[in-house]
């Protein structure tokens, strides 16, 4: 539903918005008015008193007003319940209402101030019970008018006025001249402008530079492209996840053929197999866990982590290492050693240094692997989620070995600074200097998976056995060419259904679109879908049964555009205009090049779990996968909790030793490498 028009200007609400806000002020209302009816027929006789008078007229009075805001928002309610998503017909009078119930909005202020000036008057002499409670009334009056203005900010959208030219403004557009040129590109600056000050407002406590400024005019730009051709309301998004997970899992139950797995190693038969890798991978999470240092270790440890690390951490200790940056009571340091199970004389280099483009890391020495690692930290901080944001792409030539491949461009930025640091300032030299028998091995979660990957990139030529462990990293980081090429030096983890690695423009495209495609094509209003899925969400159950673009039911009927996505969608961009050439939501052309995983890739799914009281059992396999199965974001609970590094570990380790236990057991000749 688009957002409703009032007083000449869109706001970020729709007309089927005021069900659940309507019905808590009703209940308030309600009960405030029968709370001040009581009291004025239990006290009616106390206020025959000198200047009672003043408080039996404002009772009086305040008891007609609220009646009147009561009828009001019962009204509001009523035919905000009515209609669906992409229906708005039925609530066509829900515009009347409201400017009623901000005419009745005045006198309430009015009275409010004259509540408090009668109240406060020193020449009432009733009694002070009496007062008191009108008091309270005059509180609560002034407690809902300012919840009231507070949502009035909320609601308001800085474009609104501008919004129907903004989003008129599209490829197919008719300009006459050089003027509307001129107003259309106005209005685009207005919107990156506005979307600018929102993430300066957002990261208001970091201290900004060159940089910060750079980077929050390139995301300003990438969230205003990406919000212009749809005229959704936060609620109507809401909406499609809880639909779209819900029809997600519909799908996931029935029997399919899993085509994204890969029957057998995608490597040569003379390399590591998938049982390697898992261990492998189970050691080095370790490292790239312990980065993230006092937050992490308390995550793991919530009862005790913080006595350990006080007792161990804020005493001195001879540290060896080279450490840049400040560590507050050595609190981190103290982590990454309880975590990886180093000790002081192992770590080479350490830096706390965070800036936008510019990451923690570590160089440790692993001596039961025989390796150098170079471990990255992911996103912990406003600077590092910046750095996440900045998803533009830019071309990385790599002599040799690849004419050009896309990245993405902030983290190929970090990645850049610690290319820098390893190499020019010599700290890679050092280390195998120390040990020159060592090879190289760097690991990283999430945005540091990320950075990892493109630092392999730049380093393999240098280190040609190097080897990088990828834990969850961004979807949307190296080209087709550059991910094919990385398949030989860097295996990428994922769990379950963790939404960063199925994080790129593209994806991010078609769930817009699928989200535009299921809000049009439900049935049900947005108040019982909400609802619904709530419960869904909290106490699982059935998924709900209504048409969608998934549903083999509707596809004739939903091959061709909705009459209702023309509102919800600007004709000529380019997700309707997918919709209207009879294309799939899931296929249509990208507006952005596809980005893809980097290196070979391994699926950990949970198999099932057996939950008690104080603990839970759970089951878990891997496979190699391809990069495929990662072209859809999932929408489920698990879609965050699945890209924890606590779980990531978890994982790790049980496959680990389940893959240990089971080595005596294996028959001979057996070397399946598909399933762990």
């Amino acid at each position: 539903m688009p957002g409703m028009v009032i007083f000449g200007r869109r706001w970020a609400i729709g007309s089927d918005d005021f069900v659940f806000p309507g019905a808590f002020e009703l209940f308030i209302r309600l009960s405030w008015w029968i709370g001040i009816l009581v009291l004025y027929l239990m006290h009616k006789a106390q206020l025959d008193c000198p200047g009672g008078w003043l408080l039996h007229s404002y009772l009086l009075v305040l008891l007609v007003l609220l009646a009147a805001i009561i009828c009001a928002m019962s009204a509001i309610v009523y035919v905000s319940m009515q209609g669906t998503i992409s229906n708005p017909g039925p609530r066509k009078s829900l515009p009347k209402l409201l400017y009623l119930r901000l005419a009745l909005f005045l006198p309430e202020l009015i009275w409010a101030v004259v509540g408090a000036v009668w109240v406060s008057d020193r020449g009432l002499i009733c009694d002070r019970t009496v007062i008191s409670a009108i008091f309270g009334t005059v509180i609560a009056s002034w407690v809902i008018i300012v919840f009231t203005l507070v949502a009035v900010v909320i609601v308001f959208d800085p474009l609104g006025g501008k919004r129907s030219l903004y989003l008129s403004g599209s490829p197919g557009r008719n300009l006459e001249s050089s003027q509307s040129d001129q107003l259309f590109y106005n209005v685009k600056k207005t919107a990156t402008r506005v979307w600018e000050k929102r993430i300066r407002l957002l990261c208001c406590c970091i201290v900004q530079n060159d940089d910060h400024r750079v980077a929050f005019t390139s995301i300003a730009e990438l969230f205003r492209t990406y919000f212009s051709d749809t005229d959704l309301v936060p609620s109507d998004v809401a909406a499609g996840l809880t639909l779209l997970h819900q029809e997600q899992d519909k799908v996931e139950n029935c029997p399919k053929v899993p085509e994204e797995e890969l029957t057998q190693s995608p490597l040569s038969p003379g390399a590591e197999d998938l049982e390697a890798e898992i261990e492998n991978a189970a050691h080095y999470m370790k490292f790239a866990a312990s980065t993230y240092g006092w937050a992490y270790y308390l995550l793991a440890n919530p009862f005790t982590g913080l006595c350990k690390l006080k007792s161990d951490c804020c005493r001195s200790s001879p540290v060896e290492a080279d450490i840049m940056g400040r560590d507050h009571l050595n609190m981190n340091f103290g982590s990454i050693l309880k975590i990886t199970g180093l000790q002081y004389r192992d770590f080479i280099h350490i830096s706390f240094h965070n800036k936008i483009f510019e990451i923690p890391f570590y160089v440790a020495l692993d001596h039961k692997k025989e390796a150098i690692v170079v471990a990255v930290r992911g996103t912990l901080s406003f600077e590092d989620v910046l750095t996440d944001l900045s998803a533009d792409c830019e071309t990385i030539t790599l002599e040799d070995i690849l004419e050009n491949g896309l990245v993405h461009k902030g983290i190929t930025q970090a990645a850049n600074y610690l290319y820098r640091r390893l190499i020019n300032d010599g700290i890679l030299n050092q280390a195998f200097t120390v040990a020159p028998e060592y090879k190289l091995v760097v690991v990283g979660h999430s945005l540091g998976g990320g950075t990892a990957s493109i630092l392999a990139v730049m380093l393999r030529n240098t280190f040609p056995t190097l080897r990088c462990y990828a834990f969850a990293p961004p979807g949307g980081l190296l080209s087709k060419s550059l991910a094919d090429y990385t398949k030989q030096f860097i295996v990428s983890v994922i769990v379950g259904k963790d939404v960063v690695p199925r994080l790129s423009m593209p994806n991010m495209e078609d769930l817009k679109r699928r989200i535009i495609r299921i809000v049009a094509s439900c049935n049900r209003p947005k108040y019982r879908i909400l609802l619904h899925g709530c419960w869904y969400e909290v106490f699982g159950g059935d998924p709900d049964n209504f048409p969608t673009e998934l549903d083999g039911r509707n596809q004739a009927s939903l091959a061709q555009p909705l009459l209702a996505e023309e509102r919800l969608l600007v004709h000529q961009s380019a997700s309707y205009t997918s919709l209207a050439m009879d294309e799939s939501p899931l296929h249509s052309p990208p507006q952005y090049p596809p980005l893809f995983l980097p290196g070979r890739i391994i699926h950990i799914v949970e198999e099932n779990s057996t939950r008690r009281w104080c603990s839970s059992d759970v089951k878990y396999s891997a496979r190699w996968s391809k990069e495929t199965a990662f072209g859809n974001i999932l929408i489920s609970p698990k879609m965050l909790t699945d890209h924890m590094p606590d779980v990531m570990l978890k994982a790790l380790n049980s496959l680990a030793e389940e893959s240990a236990a089971c080595v005596s057991c294996r028959p001979a000749g057996d070397y399946s490498t598909n399933i762990v």
